[in-house]
């Protein structure tokens, strides 16, 4: 009895796991991911397109879901954007230049204040090169400030809310950097 009692619960969390994770295209984005000690659950999702082609996935990660676009950006909590590249155009000066925009946007041109850490995390990018599959992970925690891993190697740790703020609102802000996404990323997607 213990023993079908064991499977049952084991194929069970199988079954939960499974459920919980989102394929989009050829990637498969995880349920769940850690902050820190925080499990943040995948909120929604999309894929970023630029002249007609997939870019990358991103998926959207927080301790419950949530629809609001900008509550999720103020909010002083763990939270996480995975990015995954998917077209072999998304090369390290492309995607600085589409996150240079992307902040551009996200601060309505005033970026000034937070230039320098934008600055440290576009040098990120050009590192070494991106590549198709490449996984970036901008995870977010109190009072830590912005973990950018790239394919599981911390790169760099970027402090402030502010900048938490402009980089969540390139994808969920006011002027997003594709509606479409957004929505995706909110769990709204139709």
């Amino acid at each position: 009895m213990k023993k079908i009692s064991l499977t049952l619960g084991l194929v069970v969390a199988l079954v939960i796991s499974a459920a919980a994770q989102v394929t989009i295209g050829d990637v498969t984005l995880p349920g769940s991911i850690k902050a820190g000690n925080t499990n943040l659950v995948l909120n929604g999702g999309g894929t970023r397109v630029k002249f007609f082609m997939d870019i990358y996935v991103a998926g959207l990660y927080l301790p419950a879901k949530n629809g609001n676009a900008d509550a999720i950006v103020k909010a002083n909590e763990a939270q996480a954007v995975r990015l995954q590249i998917t077209s072999g155009m998304a090369t390290s000066d492309r995607m600085a230049d589409a996150v240079k925009e992307g902040f551009e946007k996200s601060t309505g041109g005033k970026v000034a204040p937070i230039q320098a850490k934008v600055d440290r995390f576009l040098k990120l990018f050009k590192q070494e090169a991106i590549v198709k599959t490449n996984v970036f992970e901008l995870v977010y925690e109190p009072n830590v400030g912005t973990k950018v891993y790239k394919n599981g190697k911390l790169l760099d740790t970027i402090d402030g809310m502010d900048f938490k703020t402009a980089l969540f609102g390139i994808w969920l802000g006011n002027d997003p950097v594709e509606p479409k996404l957004k929505t995706g990323m909110l769990g709204q997607a139709k």
